[in-house]
């Protein structure tokens, strides 16, 4: 959460309800340095880009009948939205590790929660996250199995103008982003539109793998 844990900071608390809970209040939004409202949430990454599908948003993830989350692929991987296309044939090629084989055409969609800007870069990620690198081995396995891959990483602040990976933070994450975009994996960036009343995808970002 770099950037997003100054002391001091205005932040809002949405009570949950949950009795069970350890800590019933969960923490949603954060205004950082400059005034700019960022969702903290990280469970909201998902959803947002599945209504960003659903709404048109994400003009380059249209076409699809169907979005199922949270489907096992890969070396024990769940790979956070898979988009088919029902009327695409009777079906494709496993990739490894899958328990079915989807359709024809389908896309493994990978969602990667954002948070931190600096100096209008938005940057991932904001630790070293081996699971973050593995993911993006197991997308070049989809890639080379021949379904469409994709990793888009979600911000959800409004206040960027293009995405890099964050080299100085995780290296091996950088490389590993970059070779994959070299064989076959999609790379996108989708910023949102943050107020107190909701959290909207709203525009793509550029992406500098460079």
């Amino acid at each position: 959460m770099l950037g997003c844990d100054e002391p001091g900071s205005r932040v809002w608390l949405r009570d949950t309800g949950d009795p069970g809970r350890k800590y019933p209040l969960s923490w949603e939004l954060v205004e950082v340095a400059g005034g700019a409202l960022v969702g903290t949430n990280t469970a909201l990454a998902n959803s947002l880009v599945a209504e960003g599908i659903r709404d048109g948003t994400i003009s380059e993830l249209q076409g699809f009948d169907r979005i199922r989350p949270e489907v096992p692929y890969g070396d024990n991987s769940r790979i956070d939205l898979l988009l088919e296309k029902r009327s695409g044939g009777d079906g494709g090629k496993a990739a490894s590790g899958s328990r079915e084989a989807p359709a024809a055409g389908s896309c493994y969609l990978e969602v990667k929660n954002v948070t931190m800007v600096t100096a209008g870069v938005a940057r991932f990620p904001d630790s070293v996250s081996v699971r973050a690198t593995r993911h993006l081995g197991e997308l070049e396995k989809v890639a080379a199995a021949g379904y469409r891959a994709v990793v888009l990483f979600c911000l959800q602040r409004d206040d960027a103008d293009e995405f890099r990976s964050a080299d100085d933070i995780d290296p091996v994450f950088g490389q590993a982003l970059r070779h994959a975009a070299a064989n076959g994996v999609e790379v996108m960036a989708y910023a949102a539109g943050v107020s107190t009343s909701g959290i909207r995808l709203s525009r793509m970002l550029p992406v500098i793998l460079s």
